[in-house]
């Protein structure tokens, strides 16, 4: 199968980039710059912005499958996320493409209980209102008959290529560097974090199996576990004493009048001051089960990661 993965820079696209090459699939991919990483066999890179139409359409042109895992930063959502959807959505469609939507839960809101494909979609947020429109004009494309959709839907994520990571960002990576480890909110609330390969595996699920067309699904992830339990397996993994710091919603709000993106991370506290976890078992039901990383796991091999790219990049000594 031929496929066309759009953002394979970023965390999640770089993830099922890999795992889509792995099941000896051919992968076109694109993105914004021409990737300077080394990629296995199967793996095309090229450069194609999603924000110009042509470069995209050219990028998808005689792929079976176009996936979308582009993404812009919060600040930049309102003003090209849409624009950026669209472009890949209609090279798909020009091609003849099964187009798959890398895409979040915030339609649904904060609801407190389990989210499921079923939960309503209720976002009070920008962000959410806007996340529900781009999928519900998706899904409305597919039902006209004029683009094949699938749409998978996934929590919070960390792991390998999670640069833009909340828990990467505030606790993996300094963690590992020796700086101040940080939590989010609340540190002592339910939620499901999703390890990027497990989030890969989902995905090409959803690319090798075209009855998942003409909704969303939410993706298989490890059991919920809380920021405080995250950090204690980091400590496992660094084998020294961890002291978080909490970044409270008073903080976040003052730190929000300096930096644009923390400001737009005000709307996301209600995903962390309560519980907020997934129910995959639709997905389990229609496709079998997905082999998931338990986290203690998961966090070993992130911090083993950080810890390899770290060494090199490190500058090396002459004659060496």
């Amino acid at each position: 199968m031929r496929i066309t993965v759009l953002g394979a820079t970023g965390g999640a696209g770089h993830a099922i980039a890999l795992e889509l090459a792995a099941r000896g699939h051919d992968v076109t991919a694109a993105s914004r710059t021409a990737p300077s990483r080394r990629w296995p066999e199967r793996v095309s890179p090229i450069a194609a912005d999603v924000a110009d139409a042509p470069a995209t359409a050219a990028a998808c042109a005689g792929a079976d499958v176009v996936v979308m895992a582009a993404q812009v930063p919060y600040s930049r959502w309102a003003g090209e996320l849409p624009g950026l959807v669209t472009n890949a959505a209609d090279a798909a469609a020009a091609t003849g493409a099964r187009f798959v939507m890398v895409d979040n839960l915030y339609a649904y809101g904060s609801p407190g209980v389990p989210i499921t494909e079923e939960s309503p979609q209720t976002a009070t947020t920008r962000k959410g209102r806007l996340r529900a429109a781009i999928g519900g004009e998706l899904l409305a494309r597919h039902a006209r008959g004029d683009l094949r959709v699938t749409l998978g839907r996934f929590a919070d994520h960390y792991g390998p290529f999670g640069a833009n990571s909340l828990i990467n960002q505030m606790a993996l990576e300094p963690g590992v560097a020796g700086r101040t480890v940080r939590t989010f909110i609340a540190d002592d609330q339910p939620h499901t974090f999703c390890y990027l390969p497990d989030v890969a595996r989902g995905f090409a699920t959803l690319v090798e199996r075209p009855e998942a067309d003409g909704r969303a699904w939410i993706l298989p992830a490890a059991e919920p576990t809380t920021q405080t339990a995250l950090v204690a397996h980091l400590e496992r993994a660094l084998s020294r004493a961890i002291r978080p710091r909490r970044v409270s919603p008073r903080l976040l709000w003052m730190l929000g009048l300096v930096n644009a993106e923390l400001r737009e991370a005000r709307e996301v506290v209600a995903q962390f001051d309560r519980p907020y976890t997934t129910d995959a078992s639709a997905f389990e039901a229609a496709f079998g089960p997905v082999a998931v990383t338990p986290h203690t796991d998961a966090v070993e091999m992130t911090v083993a990661w950080i810890q390899g790219r770290a060494i090199a990049t490190e500058p090396q000594s002459a004659g060496r």
